[in-house]
Order: structure tokens, then C-alpha cells, then sequence
């Protein structure tokens, strides 16, 4: 089964290590993507976080794609309710003109963070309440391909630059809300089955069954996000994932740690019986160990869903060992570039 892989990046930080070596660390991985033959690099916006550094997508994608040249490159995603839909229109209107023919746009509603720090991202008195987010979606596609309709309050107001194409458009989530508004809209839509796996077929049939075609698209458009680990042997890949469960495990507690733990602290950590669970829980929501291992994992995955493309999220404390886990991935499963 041939399937199509690209990543999705949130710049992990790791307990030690500062947020530039965080970001560094994606230019780096995003360029080794590029080789082994990915077909995108998404990257993620999480806000007030210790132990993600990627806050601003728009501000990453460019730095990603002039140190590339055939990946698409875009955002996973952008957290539309924080913001205006212009700005964010002509933001990727700027991505779209700089880099033709490789910017993807993808939006997600979720706040990316805490209540609080989403209260702090609201764009003053006049903030949109969640409930508003189709209406911004709506606004922010219009105002890119300069068709606000002439009843709107801003008509003709356009995004620019303008020019002869646009950003890919999805829309991002993980139950059946977000793939229902995704289908009504005739847009491409992405899964987060590392979010939320329990019943992600069903979820994505029910996008495919409601689709619309639009200006868009004609026929629907689906990929899945799936956590992954791979390494040379499954107890190498088990022994590298202690340290995100152990990450996990303490957000859960309300104990979030100060990075991603390293591997050694993550051992010998004497673990109760109910930490325990849900280590084992965590282990099993993401496909880690040997590349044939890891390789049959997705290719699971990816027939459950009937999809072509998965996007990989690998999250570890040493960066050598996430680069190592995409290498890996990309010889077992024959990815190539052109």
C-alpha cells in the first residue's frame, strides 16, 4: 500500500533547552523532510505553553519555505478564533505570493491553549465569540478571492496581494462538528486521530457522505494525523517514547513539565499503578517501534480511514532521535522525491 507522509511539527522543547534550540530544531527537520520526500510540514500553534515553542505558524512557514523547495509548507493550524479573518487572509495572500504552488492553509477553532491565554489573545472589546467561527471562515476565503459578496458590511475590502492562486484551504478537527462544517463548505479536511481516535472513521465517512463541492474542491479531501515513534528495534522506540508519555502524563495531573523529560528521568520515575494505566493508554494511541512495525501501524491506520495520505507527529527529548524516527519512516515505506 503506497501512502503519502508529511509531518506536523509543534517545535518541542526539551527540559534543558530553550526555545530557539526548539525552533532550529524544526528548520532542521523541515529541510531533512524536504529530502526524504514528504509531501508536507505543517506547523502547529499552541500559546503561554512549557513545552511547545510554536506560537505563530505564519511567522515559521516562511522561514520553512525559503529553505526548502518542492514541500508544501503550512499551518497546523492557524487558531482562526483568536484573530481577525483579513489579517489572516492577507497574511497567507503574502505566504501564497512569496511561494507560489506550495502554501497550505489549514484552520482550526480550538484555542491552542488555556482559558485565560485565550482571553488574553482576544483582539479587543469587539472579540468574536466561538459560535462566530463559520462566519470567519466564510469572510476570510472571501476576502482572499476578492468575492465579499455586496450585501457584506466589507464589501470591497479584498485580501492582497492578490494574485493568480490561493493557499490550499482545510479546516482541522477531530469530531463530528468540524467535519461536518468542513464537508458544508467544500473544503479538504484533516483528521486528528492523535487527538481523538475513538470513532475517526466514522467521523470522516460522515465528512465524505455530507460533502458539497465547491470553488475548491470538487470531490472530497481527507488526511490523518497520527502519532508515531519509530527506531531501530521496538524496545529502542518504547524506551525513546517514555519521555512524551511522561510529558503527557504530568499535563494530565496539572503537573506540566518544564520541556519534554529526558529518557533517563523518564525511567526512573516509580510510576503508580493508575500512572501506570495510563502510560499504557498513551502507548496505545500512538504506533511506535521497528520501521515494519511502525510501517504496518499506518498503513492500518490509513485503510481504516480509506485515505492516501497521513501527517506524522513524532515528539521525543533528544532532536537527533525524532530526525532518526523520520528517516527511518521514510525508507520503510519507500517515500522518494522527484
Amino acid at each position: 500500500m503506497t501512502i503519502r507522509l508529511g509531518i506536523v511539527d509543534q517545535s518541542p522543547m526539551r527540559t534543558g533547552g530553550t526555545p530557539r534550540e526548539a525552533l532550529l530544531a524544526t528548520l532542521a527537520l523541515a529541510q531533512a523532510a524536504d529530502r526524504l520526500g514528504y509531501c508536507r510540514y505543517w506547523l502547529a500553534e499552541h500559546h503561554n505553553s512549557r513545552t511547545q515553542a510554536s506560537a505563530s505558524p505564519e511567522i515559521l512557514i516562511p522561514m520553512i519555505a525559503a529553505n526548502t523547495s518542492q514541500i508544501r509548507v503550512g499551518s497546523g493550524g492557524v487558531m482562526l478564533t483568536h484573530y481577525s479573518a483579513l489579517k489572516v487572509g492577507e497574511q497567507f495572500r503574502m505566504l501564497e505570493t512569496l511561494f507560489p504552488g506550495r502554501i497550505d492553509m489549514g484552520l482550526g477553532r480550538a484555542p491552542g491553549s488555556d482559558g485565560l491565554t485565550a482571553a488574553a489573545l482576544q483582539h479587543g472589546p469587539g472579540a468574536l465569540p466561538l459560535d462566530a467561527y463559520p462566519d470567519q471562515v466564510a469572510d476570510l476565503l472571501d476576502f482572499m478571492a476578492d468575492t465579499i459578496p455586496d450585501t457584506h458590511r466589507f464589501r470591497g475590502v479584498r485580501a492582497i496581494p492578490s494574485g493568480d492562486s490561493m493557499p490550499a484551504p482545510w479546516l482541522l478537527g477531530s469530531a463530528y462538528d468540524s467535519a461536518r462544517f468542513a464537508a458544508e463548505q467544500g473544503l479538504a479536511f484533516s483528521f486528528a486521530h492523535f487527538i481523538s481516535p475513538d470513532g475517526g472513521p466514522k467521523v470522516v465517512q460522515a465528512y465524505r457522505d455530507h460533502f458539497r463541492p465547491s470553488r475548491f474542491l470538487d470531490a472530497p479531501l481527507v488526511n490523518v494525523g497520527v502519532s508515531a515513534l519509530c527506531a531501530e528495534t521496538d524496545e529502542e522506540a518504547h524506551r525513546i517514547g517514555m519521555s512524551r508519555h511522561l510529558m503527557r502524563l504530568r499535563r494530565a495531573e496539572g503537573r506540566s513539565t518544564a520541556g519534554v523529560p529526558s529518557i533517563e528521568y523518564a525511567l526512573a520515575v516509580e510510576f503508580t499503578a493508575p500512572e501506570q494505566d495510563y502510560i499504557r493508554y498513551q502507548q496505545s494511541l500512538a504506533i511506535e517501534g521497528n520501521p515494519d512495525r511502525v510501517r504496518a501501524g499506518l498503513e492500518e491506520i490509513a485503510e481504516s480511514y480509506s485515505v492516501g495520505e497521513l501527517l506524522v507527529i513524532t515528539i521525543t527529548h533528544d532532536y537527533a532521535h525524532r530526525l532518526r524516527s523520520y528517516e527511518l519512516l521514510a525508507q520503510a515505506c519507500g517515500l522518494t522525491r522527484d
